[in-house]
This record gives C-alpha cells, sequence and structure tokens, in this order.
C-alpha cells in the first residue's frame, strides 16, 4: 500500500490498513499449496507462508497472531458452512447440526488433503489447542444451548445432564466420521440418531385419569 493509498481524500492519515479479503484470501490459498505440495505442517513458517502468498511478514501478523491461528482458520474455510437452524424445534435444530457433522466427515474421506491436514493438526499441541478453542468449542456452546432450550420447552426431560445428553447425539457420529473411516455415513442418519436417542429422552406423558 502506498503512501497516498494509507490517506483518505482529504490527505489526513489513516491510523492502520483496512483489511482485505482479497489478501486475506491469498494468504489462504497459499498455505493451501504449501499443504497440497506435500510440505509438512511443522515446516510452515510465517515468512515461507508469505513468501508463497507474494506479502510481507508483517501483513499476516496483522491478520493472525501466528501461524497457529492462521491454521485454524484455512482448516475452518475448507469446512463445510454451518447450517441454517430451522429453529422450529430442538429436533430439528440437532438434525440440521449432525448432518453438518456428516457432510464434513464424508469431505474429509473424499479429501486426501484435509485427511492429512487433520491428522497433522492433532499432532500439534498448539494448533490442535487453538482449533480445539475456536470450532470445537463454539459448535458445543450451540448443541448445549439447544438442548437447554428443548428442556425449557419440554422437548427434553428436566432431570437429564445436558452434557451427557450431548455426547449421546453428537458422539454416535464422531464414531463413524473420525474413529470409523469404513462406517456408512448414508442420507437419513442425522435424522436416524436424533429420533432414536430423543426417543428414551422426552417428558413421560401422565397417565390417563
Amino acid at each position: 500500500m502506498s503512501l497516498a493509498d494509507s490517506r483518505t481524500a482529504s490527505g489526513t492519515p489513516v491510523r492502520g490498513r483496512p483489511r482485505s479479503e482479497a489478501v486475506e484470501r491469498a494468504i489462504m490459498e497459499g498455505v493451501m499449496k504449501l499443504l497440497e505440495d506435500g510440505v509438512p505442517l511443522a515446516e510452515l513458517s510465517v515468512e515461507r507462508i508469505a513468501r508463497t502468498a507474494g506479502v510481507g511478514k508483517a501483513t499476516i501478523y496483522r491478520r493472525w497472531s501466528g501461524k497457529e491461528e492462521l491454521f485454524v482458520d484455512v482448516v475452518r474455510a475448507a469446512e463445510p458452512p454451518g447450517p441454517e437452524l430451522p429453529g422450529t424445534s430442538m429436533r430439528d435444530d440437532l438434525v440440521a447440526l449432525l448432518e453438518q457433522h456428516r457432510r464434513r466427515g464424508l469431505m474429509t474421506r473424499s479429501s486426501a488433503l484435509l485427511h492429512s491436514v487433520y491428522a497433522q493438526m492433532k499432532s500439534s499441541p498448539r494448533i490442535w489447542a487453538a482449533y480445539h478453542a475456536t470450532v470445537v468449542e463454539p459448535r458445543r456452546r450451540l448443541q448445549k444451548e439447544i438442548l437447554r432450550r428443548g428442556q425449557a420447552n419440554g422437548e427434553l426431560r428436566a432431570d437429564i445432564d445436558i452434557d451427557l445428553v450431548n455426547d449421546l447425539v453428537f458422539g454416535p457420529m464422531l464414531v463413524r466420521t473420525l474413529m470409523r473411516p469404513d462406517a456408512d455415513l448414508p442420507e437419513g442418519l442425522a435424522e436416524e440418531i436424533v429420533d432414536k436417542v430423543l426417543e428414551g429422552l422426552r417428558p413421560v406423558s401422565p397417565p390417563p385419569a
């Protein structure tokens, strides 16, 4: 950016520099190119990423605190977008979230690059911790918020521990997508899991008088 670009039309200096989606996209694509070329995650230095993306190191550090935060954004951008929650019921919202997990599992299986990225990410404690804090935990908070709403409106028994229910609902899909790469992930699986779990967790209607 030139000195002229750093000023307003009136000539008044502007503090800082505006974020550029094009620059951020070039940086993230630079990371993906290096990974596609077989560069191990441990060797992805900010300097190397900057050189590949055609930007300065300072440009990267203005947007990300370091390689870990940048890499998490790259992985998140490669995943399916978050679902539009129906908001019609706890059951429907849970199905939408679980379907996203299913699609992410299919995408990871079909992409050798993503499969390698996830494997390498888990071997790096700092990057895995950053991914867990910025991606996994927000998802869990949303899931538990939906379950609490279900308890509040009578869709879910009030005496059930939310953390346990969350694991019961999402655990089977995580097992199939992460621990059993040969397991089927057919359409309709999200609905089947949610309905089977909720069948035993709905409030019991009082017997007729």
